[in-house]
């Protein structure tokens, strides 16, 4: 008998740092030059650019992280820093308990990503993140266009991040750069080698899961909530799998079939459960209970039902639902969600998202 197999997206459901954009803040002025390259990484996916996934942001920063001289050392120290969402390691150790097998799928570089599955216990085999030897590449570059690099920043900090939301003028400096000034470079080599797992990477990974374990698509439950997610969390949709958002955003909330929105993960247990009792139309009639009787359920949790949360999880609730700052579980049914309801749902989900993500979570 196989194990029922979950796939979680790294920064956002278990961890809320975006780890490059801390990276980058070890550079003067680095959060700035991040947040411009993650608009311009943005722009690429929504255009459809020809050989461009979500998330390549990583790879488009490695020019800056060779010039300033960051090592893979840094990257770990960083991710070292990074704090874990409130519920996660209950959440992997109940799974583990109940049979299920919990992976990672993650943008994150290999050093951030492995040190985050070994703080809540999912070892490096069941992880799927982006290889980044940094130090060799460092090594194997001769002379760095240095003055290209300089000029880039200059003008990022000087003209685009005053203007940042002028996509136009992003676009074209930035495409001058990757597409132009350092084609047939060293530098455009290394960048070309880091596989940043995004977008249709993430889809392939999730496939790759579900051959090993034998399983269908169908099967499945992933968790995301950004930009990167998108593709596997619509992909699972579509193949009438569970592809949950958890504090989305606008790039994500339109591919999932259910939302949750909460400052703590453990709560994902309720979906966990309903699926083990009767698959994806318990989950879906689990949901739907939630999402209508939430003010209900959050002004007595005595009054929720057993059969819709577990015996631990409602004592958990009535703990913490007097806490100012905790956000109770607020979960949402997405199946052909019509455009209003986007609006109210995804409220709700910024609210979230910023709670838990703090300054990260503006980035796509």
């Amino acid at each position: 008998m196989t194990r029922n197999i979950i796939c979680f997206d790294l920064e956002g459901p278990l961890s809320p740092q975006d780890n490059a954009y801390e990276v980058m803040d070890l550079v003067d002025n680095g959060h700035e030059i991040f947040e411009v390259i993650s608009r311009y990484d943005d722009l690429l996916t929504l255009e459809r650019r020809k050989n461009y996934e979500p998330g390549d942001t990583l790879a488009l920063i490695v020019p800056f992280l060779i010039y300033h001289d960051i090592s893979e050392r840094d990257i770990l120290k960083v991710s070292e820093r990074a704090k874990i969402i409130d519920g996660s390691r209950f959440l992997i150790s109940r799974l583990e308990q109940l049979g299920w097998v919990p992976y990672i799928i993650s943008t994150s570089y290999q050093q951030h990503a492995y040190n985050v599955g070994e703080q809540i216990g999912i070892p490096p085999e069941r992880i799927y993140c982006t290889f980044f030897p940094l130090d060799e590449f460092k090594e194997e570059i001769g002379e760095l266009s240095t003055s290209l690099i300089e000029d880039l920043e200059r003008d990022i900090l000087k003209k685009l991040y005053p203007n940042i939301n002028d996509d136009n003028r992003i676009k074209e400096r930035l495409d001058r750069f990757y597409y132009r000034d350092i084609v047939g470079t060293e530098l455009e080599d290394v960048m070309r080698r880091v596989v940043v797992i995004g977008g249709q990477r993430k889809v392939d990974a999730t496939l790759r899961i579900a051959k090993k374990v034998k399983k269908s698509l169908s099967e499945l439950i992933v968790v995301g909530d950004s930009i990167t997610d998108y593709k596997m969390l619509k992909e699972v949709k579509a193949e009438k799998g569970i592809s949950v958002v958890f504090n989305g955003n606008k790039y994500a909330i339109p591919y999932s079939n259910v939302g949750l929105a909460a400052t703590d993960i453990r709560f994902l247990l309720i979906i966990i459960l309903a699926y083990m009792r009767g698959g994806r139309s318990t989950v879906m009639d689990t949901v739907k209970t939630w999402e209508n009787s939430y003010d209900e359920f959050v002004k007595d949790p005595e009054k929720i039902p057993d059969e819709v949360i577990p015996e631990d999880l409602k004592n958990f609730l009535l703990t913490k639902v007097r806490d100012p700052e905790f956000f109770p579980p607020h979960f949402h049914y997405l199946e052909g969600i019509n455009r209003e309801k986007l609006e109210e749902v995804l409220k709700i989900h910024e609210k979230t998202r910023v709670l838990v993500r703090g300054d990260a979570a503006k980035l796509g």
